[in-house]
């Protein structure tokens, strides 16, 4: 499967790479396993905030997470040197979702960037994860996801 062309098939152009905000690294590779620091919910317009259970719903919420793992694949992109098609296989997303304390869908609003990955990538898309709570998140985000990748 060529991935370029399946996300554009998708509507989807990869951004650069996100800086990192503060004292750390985009990505570490390790032999043939990047780990990418996490990825905050961003669109067209700046920063996808809110609070799941207070001011934002599900469907918000997973599309907020399809916001950060299209950024965790454009960091991917970014450490196969410019070559997505290096990527193997997604191995581990952990997602943090900004949510009230009697929120308890996390699992639904990571499906947003799971689901993504799996319609781009198919079985390379397919991967492990954790969905948890936050009580706040940088800048106010809805969602952070962060990312360990195989690739070649």
């Amino acid at each position: 499967m060529n991935i370029t062309a399946r996300l554009t098939e998708l509507g989807v152009t990869l951004p650069d790479a996100p800086a990192p905000a503060a004292n750390y690294v985009p990505f570490v590779t390790v032999g043939n396993i990047v780990y990418v620091s996490g990825q905050i919910s961003n669109g067209p317009d700046g920063f996808i905030t809110g609070k799941l259970g207070e001011n934002m719903d599900v469907d918000a919420g997973a599309a907020a997470a399809k916001s950060c793992v299209i950024s965790l694949l454009a960091q991917v992109k970014t450490a196969c040197g410019g070559d997505i098609e290096r990527l193997v296989r997604v191995i581990k997303l952990t997602g943090f979702v900004n949510s009230t304390a009697e929120f308890t869908d996390q699992p639904k609003v990571i499906n947003g960037a799971s689901d993504f990955l799996v319609e781009a990538l198919g079985d390379k898309g397919r991967h492990s994860r954790s969905a948890v709570s936050a009580a706040s998140l940088p800048f106010g985000v809805a969602v952070e996801i962060e990312g360990i990748f195989e690739i070649k």
